[in-house]
């Protein structure tokens, strides 16, 4: 389990393909502290630390992941936003987040206000994920609140620490994200479901 808190950026150093699945190698300034069997969210998913090299360690995404990411899209020199699983008894400053992507999303506009920016993400509606104005989202492993809510889009503003500690800083329009949507919010549309 996540917050949502980006700890982080790591930059990927080397991409490895062996049949389906996808080694990624990645430094940061918390490798220091991992271990190897750790789970550390990468833009919000959640993978398995499986070697450490210095400050540079790995992890493996088989395909079914990078079917449902973007983690597929990376390449050599890409940033990551990284946090490492929560711990039990500390606080949660963001909301409950399991580091399973639900879906993709695209960035359609960006937009500077006053001081902070307003990203709204478009994605599929036909999978029935939901957000609801004042909810929680998670973007690339960000815990976010909603601010506008459609059916098949939302907005998110973004104060000027999380632009420039997270990817957020460099997203452009058509730029591929990853969503998980409030946990609690897909149980009750698949209650709901099972209802009618």
């Amino acid at each position: 389990m996540f917050t949502g808190i980006i700890e982080t950026l790591g930059n990927v150093q080397l991409l490895e393909k062996e049949g389906g699945n996808l080694h990624i190698t990645v430094s940061s300034d918390i490798t220091h502290e991992l271990k190897i069997d750790q789970s550390v969210s990468h833009n919000g998913v959640c993978l398995t630390v499986v070697s450490i090299n210095g400050n540079q360690y790995t992890v493996t995404a088989i395909e079914e992941t990078l079917n449902k990411t973007n983690l597929g899209d990376l390449a050599v020199g890409d940033t990551v936003n990284l946090e490492r699983a929560m711990k039990l008894g500390a606080r949660l400053d963001g909301h409950i987040v399991q580091g399973h992507v639900d879906q993709i999303a695209t960035c359609t506009q960006i937009e500077q206000k006053d001081g902070s920016w307003f990203f709204t993400f478009s994605y599929d509606s036909s999978l029935n994920n939901v957000t609801i104005e004042k909810g929680s989202i998670t973007v690339d492993g960000v815990s976010l609140t909603v601010v506008d809510s459609k059916k098949d889009r939302f907005s998110v503003a973004i104060i000027p620490y999380t632009y420039e500690h997270t990817r957020f800083g460099s997203y452009r329009k058509g730029v591929t994200v990853n969503l998980e949507f409030d946990v609690i919010g897909k149980y009750v549309t698949r209650l709901m479901e099972l209802r009618n």
